[in-house]
């Protein structure tokens, strides 16, 4: 088969596998409806640093060093390592890259920058540049809100179409040898702006950019929403789902049962999360806890996993611009040939 197929979608021949995969989350996502699920739940949000910068970064440091581990690998194994972050010039990531002496590529993608840098890590091992790629992203609640929004200190109401920055930090291994999940395809996402401002409604900011990357995906892949055992979008909480599932079926595809997303089965209702979770951290921890675990069981044999980001700045928005968005897509399936 050919790599190159379509202008949105790469097909991987050579089976690039989820070899290594770990998931740090806070104490709020713990309580959750999969903290069972997750590698190590933080006591507190600083993790034992004298800043929440500090902390999000030391979560992206332990992801990396968890996912290694599990994959029996050290970190001088690692051929590159692939990461980005919420904070401006992605600092969490590049910090945290600087304890590693391993070659560090920077990516951007907001909240898509999990299912960006596993597209990104898959063509390297497929094409055999490297061979064992990281991929990993984090976010953090507290820090999100001051760079975003408003200082915590002023305790702002949250207006209802809200969702909540997860404070979290996952990391994929992905290699040609090995066990796990392999990644098949990849579908790049297009940047889309449909003039939303509002700061406070990422569901629907990012809704649009879900529809066009899963549509091209279906298009390229020649596959129907009934062909995957999950569909699983991060993270458009539940307003953005909704106006997802209405978004396709005006394009004449209809999502089943089998879709669902990061954000919105985060939290539960009794933890009052508005729309749901949302930032880099939310889809990547379920993606390395939850989606891979239950994987490598046979509970899912082949996945659908679409990460979406909202590609705004704390300038873009001060100055009334408009908020672009944009998602990226890679296609999971259980395969554990050696």
């Amino acid at each position: 088969m050919e790599k190159y197929l379509y202008n949105q979608t790469i097909f991987f021949n050579n089976c690039p596998k989820i070899i290594g995969n770990f998931s740090v989350v806070g104490p709020k996502e713990g309580q959750g409806n999969f903290g069972e699920f997750f590698d190590m739940v933080l006591e507190n949000d600083r993790f034992g640093e004298e800043t929440f910068e500090k902390a999000e970064r030391k979560m992206i440091e332990k992801a990396f060093l968890g996912a290694i581990d599990k994959a029996k690998l050290k970190k001088h194994d690692i051929s590159i390592f692939l990461a980005g972050d919420l904070l401006n010039q992605i600092i969490s990531s590049s910090y945290a890259a600087r304890s590693f002496d391993t070659p560090y590529a920077g990516v951007f993608g907001a909240c898509s920058t999990m299912a960006e840098s596993l597209a990104i890590g898959a063509a390297f091992v497929d094409g055999g540049y490297f061979k064992n790629v990281a991929c990993a992203t984090g976010s953090h609640f507290s820090t999100a809100e001051r760079q975003f929004r408003f200082p915590l200190e002023l305790g702002n109401q949250r207006p209802p179409t809200s969702q909540w920055t997860c404070t979290a930090s996952a990391c994929s291994i992905l290699s040609l040898s090995g066990r796990g999940p392999c990644i098949t395809s990849a579908t790049f996402g297009k940047v889309t702006d449909y003039g939303v401002r509002d700061v406070n409604n990422f569901g629907g900011i990012m809704a649009p950019a879900a529809a066009n990357t899963l549509l091209a995906a279906f298009y390229d892949t020649k596959t129907t929403p009934e062909d995957f055992d999950l569909i699983i979008t991060g993270d458009l909480g539940k307003l953005g789902s909704e106006i997802l599932l209405d978004l396709m079926e005006r394009r004449g595809v209809k999502l089943g049962q089998n879709y669902c997303d990061c954000g919105q089965m985060m939290f539960s209702l009794s933890q009052q999360p508005l729309m749901g979770g949302s930032g880099c951290g939310c889809c990547a921890s379920f993606l390395n806890s939850v989606l891979v675990n239950q994987m490598k069981k046979g509970v899912f044999k082949k996945v659908l996993f679409v990460a979406t980001g909202a590609l705004l700045s704390t300038t873009s928005s001060q100055q009334g611009d408009t908020l672009p968005a944009i998602a990226h897509a890679v296609v999971i399936e259980n395969n554990f040939k050696k």
